[in-house]
């Protein structure tokens, strides 16, 4: 599936020039461009309603240039902004998730207690790219934040003060979900809620850390594990990883979950080899309601002294926390601990949550949804104007699907609404890459 996305953006080369096809014209035609860049062409040719929504996400600005994950694509966010700010049909530019990043760190970044500190910190380093999004507000594009995973704990204050003018679109602590459109018909979140590994976690660690202020999950421990390893050059170094030897029944639930959690993580473990050791305490924790050190192990699943498969600290028995993390993070249709670990890392989960959540529910009146979170592009054309889409990311290195970086979403609303999968090129050009990873999902 993954080679087979890749082959098709790669052979997607045709740069266009077209204007995005307008359906149903909104009598709401937004600000005029009064401060727009002179001299900077539009990123189409636009018409004369402001009806398009551009949606970016997984951005991953971070506060150290020596290894955060979007440095050479910086200039070029910010020269995408100012085309937007040109581009007379915009409606709202909508940042869905992950702009910020608090957890692609090493585990030997220096401890810390002040996250709203942290957070200003991170817009400091990036100062450029906050000045144009303030311009892009100027120009009379309404500019929306939604959070994602890698930002779940930035404070709207803190955000505010950098961009007064931004909408920031919160449900519950550490999630979001905006609505748009000229019926209420789009929505677009990150997509981290239906993510075991991603979506807030303020129940599983909540009496191992005494407090209702945990939010952080299994994931931000995995992240920054990883991000370690890849600064250190992806060593390969030999790791006696705990064994599960006996594998439950399929029937009891509760432990088949807790394996099958074990062995997608038993995976990722064995690939991602840093240099510490497994009993070293890397994770020196003082934010998010933790107030402590741990290691690796402490939250890598193994077979117990009564028989059971858990965690022995952080997460433990996390298979039992998902019901009740669903309902605290407002899903809607919730799913069971089996079937969201099997999908956290196949991007069609996403698509069948978009569907099951919003596009099949009686209760919901939606026609679009949009999320990032995957950093895979997605184009699912479902025909009489209803769409699913995943607009990628704007990190330097898609590892994955090196050509997959720099995508946008683009939909205009109206009677019935179309949507659109962009890749922003180096010379300021954009490539539809929409058809090219369209019926890629039966």
């Amino acid at each position: 599936m993954k080679t087979r996305i890749l082959s098709l953006l790669l052979a997607c080369s045709m740069v266009i020039s077209l204007a995005l096809l307008t359906i149903g014209c909104s009598s709401n035609t937004g600000a005029s461009v009064s401060d727009a860049p002179e001299g900077v062409a539009a990123l189409w040719e636009a018409g004369g309603t402001r009806d398009k929504i551009v949606v970016i996400s997984d951005i991953h600005l971070g506060i150290d240039d020596s290894y955060t994950e979007m440095v050479k694509n910086r200039p070029l966010l910010i020269e995408f902004l100012r085309h937007l700010q040109s581009t007379t049909d915009v409606r709202e530019l909508v940042i869905a998730g992950d702009f910020l990043d608090e957890w692609f760190l090493p585990v030997y970044y220096p401890s810390y207690t002040d996250e709203s500190q942290f957070y200003k910190d991170v817009i400091a380093n990036n100062q450029s790219v906050i000045d144009e999004l303030n311009n892009v507000i100027d120009s009379g594009i309404k500019l929306v934040y939604v959070p994602g995973n890698h930002d779940m704990t930035l404070e709207a204050g803190v955000l505010q003060e950098a961009i007064p003018n931004i909408v920031q679109a919160r449900d519950t602590k550490g999630l979001g979900a905006y609505h748009t459109g000229d019926r209420n018909e789009i929505v677009i979140e990150h997509g981290h809620r239906y993510d075991v590994f991603s979506a807030p976690d303020t129940v599983t660690n909540a009496e191992l850390c005494g407090n209702d202020d945990t939010i952080l999950p299994a994931g931000y421990f995995y992240a920054r594990y990883a991000a370690t390893w890849v600064l250190e050059g992806r060593p390969t170094v030999e790791k006696d990883l705990p064994v599960v030897t006996d594998v439950p029944d399929k029937t009891d639930t509760d432990q088949y979950g807790a394996y099958i959690y074990y062995s997608l993580l038993k995976g990722i473990s064995s690939r991602m080899t840093p240099n510490e050791s497994l009993d070293e305490k890397i994770f020196d924790m003082h934010i998010a309601g933790f107030d402590d050190a741990y290691t690796y192990l402490d939250f890598y699943p193994a077979q117990q002294e009564d028989g059971t498969i858990s965690a022995p600290v952080l997460f433990k028995n996390i298979q039992r926390s998902w019901a009740e993390r669903q309902t605290l993070n407002n899903i809607k249709v919730p799913n069971s601990f089996i079937e969201a670990v099997t999908g956290t890392l196949d991007w069609e989960y996403y698509f069948g949550q978009a569907k099951k959540q919003y596009m099949d529910n009686p209760d919901e009146s939606v026609d679009v949804v949009v999320f990032g979170h995957t950093h895979v592009p997605s184009y699912q054309d479902m025909g009489d104007g209803r769409y699913y889409l995943n607009d990628g990311t704007w990190i330097d290195n898609n590892t994955d699907y090196p050509d997959a970086t720099r995508t946008f979403a683009v939909i205009t609303t109206g009677n019935k609404d179309m949507a659109a999968l962009y890749r922003f090129t180096e010379d300021g050009s954009i490539i539809d890459i929409g058809a090219s990873i369209s019926n890629e999902v039966d």
